[in-house]
């Protein structure tokens, strides 16, 4: 099985990722696990797609967390056996991210790069309502629903991720 999710950051894809990581028994890749290095530094775009196509060619079942549209994004949801797009509205994932960096202050989130430690800032808050909503993240995730609709699962809110759960027996 390889399960592709993607959504608005503060949306929930890392830890439904570890639930069907649990369920299922396969391997992960957190894409903001391979974008940062220690000290919130970005990795090399040749190293970060060095290191997805070596995930992906390793693996004959996965999940993948996260948008990164240049890490093999057309091979992935290509592959992909189900994609889940998480489209909470802006002020769910503001504060979604808000409870979380109070739950990892201090520390870094197990699907996070080593040494980048949570934080929630301006700019961070900026991206979660403005920023990270962008039309070409829009027009990304409606190209994706229209050309892999049979196998795209959308969650827009709790209620739709909580039956999604269970549907899923996590």
């Amino acid at each position: 099985m390889k399960i592709a999710i993607m959504g608005y950051s503060g949306s929930g894809k890392s830890t439904l990722a570890r639930k069907l990581v649990e369920k299922y028994n396969i391997p992960v890749l957190h894409f903001d696990a391979v974008q940062f290095l220690p000290g919130w530094e970005i990795r090399s775009q040749e190293e970060k797609e060095k290191m997805t196509e070596a995930f992906m060619d390793s693996n004959d079942a996965w999940v993948i967390d996260g948008n990164y549209s240049k890490l093999s994004f057309d091979r992935r949801v290509e592959e992909a056996d189900e994609i889940v797009i998480l489209l909470f509205n802006r002020f769910s994932c503001l504060y979604r991210a808000w409870r979380r960096s109070i739950v990892y202050k201090g520390k870094t989130r197990p699907d996070m790069g080593e040494g980048c430690k949570e934080k929630y800032d301006l700019e961070f808050m900026k991206w979660i309502l403005w920023k990270g909503r962008s039309k070409k993240t829009r027009d990304l995730y409606k190209s994706v629903i229209t050309k892999y609709g049979d196998k795209v699962a959308i969650i827009r809110n709790q209620k739709q991720l909580d039956a999604y759960i269970r549907s899923k027996g996590l």
